[in-house]
């Protein structure tokens, strides 16, 4: 991992390997049993590949998009690759921080805070969220060469086998059919991006603008980090909230300019989660034979998390807005191919004129108003 080192504000090798360290041990399954998982993962992702395809008809017959790899990684597998995408998406903010660290009155006390302890306090946030993701399309981090990406330069979907196989367990459902119906969703998003060639660089644009905008006191940052740490490993009492002890980490870096791009990107992230439940929930009866039972079980897990603990880290990480996002935009895709049809929603991947705003996802009417009755009056 050296190439994602470095020291400064963070010191992402000491992340890595913290994380690598503190990360749940994953399910009891032999060794041939986790084969068989990992093969029949990258079957289900090959075939989810055309259900998506023939169902969403956002990549016209004949063409052939991008290619981006599939790779079924373990909890450590995740980790890196996603410290990876964070230290280049962070890196402007985290220069910035830097700079403010070395001339401002909280110098010597960041120094003496130093990388290694804030690389550890991230690498004890990322064993926590390693144990929960079942896949991710990840659409900024570097190849290297244990997880490569798409030659153009981005691109790479992950499957997460154990906590897959634990999630299918804990909730007693058919775990093929379960295997199945997580590559859907996540081959959704694959196709979101591979057939929307603008739609990688007009997100890294807005959160790069987003970054731009900050202008966050590095000590203020670091308590906020710190507060999350606390309250994972219960150095924080349960329920005990300070004056803003309900916001998350991304409301810290607000300024007026920046709650603007935040609300358009909430808008895209609801799009794109709720169009990957939509079409996972589409595709499914015809392919997933027990559909219904995972879907009421599953839908039941996300809303009740895993205790009052779990709860409380999601909201200071923002986790509870994407759960929002998934049920805001599910219900905006809805409604729109329900009004003007599969073909009439994908006008919304035109370009970035034609994404719904934050308050049309809230409104699908006022979108199909928007891109359809204007263009046709």
């Amino acid at each position: 991992m050296t190439s994602i080192g470095g020291a400064g504000m963070v010191d992402w090798n000491l992340a890595v390997a913290t994380a690598t360290r503190l990360v749940r041990p994953g399910p009891e399954i032999s060794r041939e049993e986790a084969r068989e998982v990992v093969a029949e993962l990258r079957r289900h992702a090959k075939a989810a590949e055309e259900h998506v395809r023939s169902f969403t008809r956002m990549i016209p017959g004949g063409t052939e998009p991008e290619d981006t790899p599939v790779l079924v990684v373990d909890r450590t597998g995740w980790i890196k690759a996603n410290v990876a995408g964070f230290r280049e998406l962070l890196r402007p903010l985290l220069e910035k921080m830097e700079e403010r660290r070395s001339g401002g009155a909280g110098g010597a006390v960041l120094g003496a805070v130093g990388s290694k302890v804030t690389g550890v306090e991230v690498g004890m946030l990322l064993s926590f969220l390693a144990s929960r993701v079942l896949g991710q399309y990840e659409t900024f981090a570097p190849a290297t060469r244990e997880l490569p990406a798409s030659a153009a330069g981005g691109g790479r979907l992950l499957l997460v086998a154990p906590n897959v196989v634990h999630v299918e367990r804990e909730l007693e459902v058919d775990p093929h059919d379960f295997r199945l119906w997580v590559a859907l969703h996540e081959e959704t998003h694959r196709t979101q991006f591979t057939a929307v060639p603008w739609l990688r660089d007009h997100l890294q644009g807005e959160i790069q603008s987003f970054l731009d905008e900050t202008d966050v006191d590095p000590m203020t940052f670091l308590e906020r980090l710190r507060e999350a740490v606390q309250s994972l490993t219960g150095g924080r009492p349960e329920g005990e909230d300070g004056e803003d002890g309900g916001r998350s980490l991304v409301e810290l870096v607000q300024t007026p300019a920046q709650r603007e791009i935040l609300g358009r990107l909430t808008a895209v992230m609801s799009l794109l989660e709720g169009h990957a439940d939509y079409v996972m929930d589409g595709v499914g009866p015809e392919v997933v034979s027990s559909v219904a039972e995972i879907r009421e079980k599953f839908q039941q897990r996300r809303a009740r998390g895993a205790g009052r603990l779990d709860q409380a880290l999601r909201k200071l990480l923002g986790l509870d807005a994407k759960l929002r996002q998934y049920r805001d935009g599910e219900r905006f895709v809805r409604a729109v191919v329900d009004e003007v049809g599969m073909d009439g929603f994908n006008r919304v991947w035109t370009s970035p004129n034609t994404l719904p705003t934050k308050a049309e996802i809230a409104r699908p009417g006022d979108w199909i108003a928007r891109v359809h009755r204007k263009a046709e009056s």
